[in-house]
């Protein structure tokens, strides 16, 4: 590189500039040097002094002032012909890495690496790209052993589950007593006669049918009542039982049930076997109003069938306990308007009303014998009657948990309530309710025990009612048409 002339004398020298600017390196080596653009006379200027040490931490008073140089305008020249351009290298010489999505460094390794030293200002060696950005990639798990499956959460079971996965049987830790074994003949000709009696009313459309055979009424009848006098009895019975499940889903839930108005349908529900007494006009205005509708011809005559064989004592305990059915529709209906959520000793109280009581009132009429009224309306006898209709309907609760949340997550049921009132989960809630059934059916069996020591007909009684209580839980462990548990096992 030719090395630049001296400037001409007379040339104002510039200040130094700061520490740490930058030096801007020499052209590289073979471009062309313009020549200087001479710069016009000026007259001498004083150098300013150079600063002190105890200037350069202290301002001074007054800077010198500095001459404005101006600068000389280039002069006209042609364009010079442009530098020849060293091709650039191959893409074989450099390889282009991948755009990373981090900033285009390369990845540090484990161990200091030194420094790469410096380029040299007065060439452009070729300097090969960086090799692509190492992304540190954390190694797969070890194959050797499977990780363990994450915990169960409490909480409600999923309506998803495919019909193969879900859980059937008894609810494990539930206390039950085994049921006497239904005679399949007698089921089968059991249900004959009901669907017989179902389309000869004209009960509920033909859409209906698998839904009634799904619920194996049946079934239902021929386990709750072994001991039936007949079979006569164990029909009415099943009549009874499908006429209640009618006015239920048609008045109150499934088939297009509503809490709005309730109360008007139920009291003529209840005139249905509580007859209407008037004038003999309005009474056959009454019978012919009776007819209205499936859930109304269903109670109308499956009463006038039960009186057929049931003493009129037997015949007002059923109309009485119906009241009290209708009367627990009525407090769960107010509480899903209000979506009041009731403290579990209040949904214990609703479900005392709002239970299997109507069932379990015909056990003594069904078997061929009578519980005298006075004998009925015992405390003592009240007492366990209640405690066998509250345990068996838990039973409910629990097994058609996972059907009722499925259908309503709001639902009202025990393990629902309890869950709420002590800010539990499901589960949790789901074993409490198991508890609380639990203590009811050992109190019901001890009480009923005690009593039946002091009266055979009392403990022929209590036996019916047990035989019930069993045979309402086989019915809902073995019906896989309507029932099964959730996953909590």
């Amino acid at each position: 590189m030719t090395a630049s002339p001296p400037p001409p004398a007379g040339t104002p020298s510039l200040p130094p500039p700061p520490a740490g600017t930058p030096s801007i390196p020499p052209p590289p080596a073979g471009a062309p040097s313009l020549p200087p653009a001479p710069l016009p006379p000026t007259t001498a200027a004083t150098p300013p002094p150079a600063p002190s040490a105890t200037a350069a931490t202290a301002a001074p008073a007054a800077a010198p002032a500095v001459p404005r140089i101006p600068v000389a305008p280039f002069p006209a020249t042609t364009p010079a012909a442009p530098a020849p351009r060293t091709p650039p290298p191959s893409p074989a010489a450099i390889p282009v890495p991948p755009v990373p999505t981090a900033p285009s460094l390369p990845a540090p390794s484990l161990t200091s690496a030194a420094p790469a030293p410096a380029a040299s200002p007065r060439a452009v060696p070729r300097v090969p790209a960086p090799p692509p950005p190492v992304i540190a990639v954390p190694p797969p798990p070890a194959a050797a052993a499977p990780s363990p499956p994450a915990p169960r959460l409490p909480g409600p079971p999923s309506p998803a589950r495919t019909a193969r996965a879900r859980r059937t049987g008894a609810v494990p830790g539930l206390r039950h007593r085994p049921a006497v074994p239904a005679d399949p003949a007698k089921v089968a000709a059991v249900d004959h006669r009901l669907e017989e009696w179902a389309r000869g009313l004209d009960l509920f459309p033909e859409e209906w049918t698998g839904d009634f055979a799904g619920f194996q009424f049946g079934r239902a009848v021929v386990l709750q009542h072994p001991g039936a006098a007949d079979f006569e009895r164990l029909v009415v019975a099943g009549k009874l039982l499908l006429a209640e499940n009618l006015v239920d889903d048609c008045y109150c839930e499934d088939r297009g049930g509503s809490p709005r108005g309730l109360g008007g349908r139920l009291i003529m529900a209840q005139s249905a076997i509580d007859p209407y007494h008037g004038t003999p006009e309005l009474e056959e205005r009454w019978r012919c109003g009776m007819q209205a509708d499936g859930p109304l011809r269903s109670y109308h005559w499956a009463m006038k069938d039960y009186a057929v064989f049931a003493t009129p004592s037997q015949s007002d305990r059923f109309v009485h306990d119906i009241a009290r059915l209708h009367l627990g529709y009525l407090a769960e209906a107010a509480w899903t308007e209000t979506r009041h959520v009731p403290r579990v000793w209040e949904y214990l109280v609703m479900r005392q009303f709002n239970n299997f009581r109507p069932c379990l009132s015909i056990v003594d009429a069904v078997d061929g014998y009578e519980l005298p009224e006075p004998v009925y309306a015992r405390p003592e006898i009240q007492r366990v009657t209640a405690l066998a209709c509250n345990a068996t309907t838990i039973v409910n609760d629990l097994y058609s948990f996972t059907k009722e949340l499925a259908n309503d997550p709001t639902h009202l049921n025990l393990p629902q309530v309890i869950a709420a009132n002590e800010q539990c989960g499901l589960k949790a809630a789901y074993l409490k309710a198991v508890e609380i059934h639990n203590q009811i059916m050992e109190a019901f069996e001890n009480e009923a025990a005690a009593l039946s020591a002091a009266s055979p007909l009392v403990e022929r009684y209590a036996r019916s009612l047990a035989a019930w209580v069993s045979g309402n839980h086989e019915w809902h462990a073995t019906n896989t048409h309507r029932y099964h548990l959730p996953d909590y096992w």
